[in-house]
């Protein structure tokens, strides 16, 4: 929790920027929204985040360090054998995909959107992210009795993002029924 002054402006700043960054995308959010958002001027934006790009990279990297405790919350529903991991895995990305104004993973929806920057502090923050994931998805996998974690928590992920992205492209929620099919196979395998 913020202490300071400038702590609780850069943070009113950031859950500011989240917001517009996640309903609009980084092109259509713009600074003086932002700063409006926060309650502060343009300037104060500007001291605490020298750029547009370092605010979005700063968001990102917020959201990065947050994930880990939204995941473990919940973690005790995951524990089982890998067949059970998997079933809760997709059927969590289709509750979630039932929510009003769901617009899938923010990080991924932005990394996408700056596909042509490489280099971008934002796209690294989100390589981090997405490799921590992997990572936490390979753990429940070991713990599940997997051998091969590693490579099925890569494929595990490659189902996810694929579905996320097709049942926002459709609007078709099925996407995550039918990536779950596919995941218990390739465990199976």
């Amino acid at each position: 929790m913020p202490r300071t002054s400038s702590e609780r402006t850069r943070r009113q700043i950031l859950d500011a920027a989240y917001e517009s960054f996640y309903q609009k995308g980084f092109g259509r959010s713009s600074v003086d929204e932002i700063a409006l958002m926060a309650k502060v001027t343009k300037r104060t934006l500007y001291n605490h985040f020298g750029s547009k790009d370092s605010l979005l990279a700063a968001v990102l990297e917020l959201q990065r360090e947050l994930s880990p405790a939204r995941i473990q919350k919940h973690q005790e529903r995951y524990v089982g054998n890998s067949e059970r991991f998997v079933s809760v895995l997709f059927e969590e990305l289709r509750r979630w995909s039932e929510k009003p104004r769901w617009a899938g993973s923010g990080i991924t929806r932005l990394a996408l959107e700056l596909a042509d920057l490489p280099g971008h502090p934002a796209r690294l923050v989100a390589r981090r992210h997405k490799a921590e994931y992997q990572e936490w998805m390979a753990g429940m996998l070991r713990r599940a009795g997997t051998s091969r974690a590693t490579r099925q928590a890569r494929e595990l992920q490659l189902l996810l993002e694929g579905a996320s992205i097709l049942m926002l492209i459709s609007g078709d929620r099925s996407y995550a029924d039918t990536a779950a099919t596919l995941a218990r196979r390739l465990l199976s395998a």
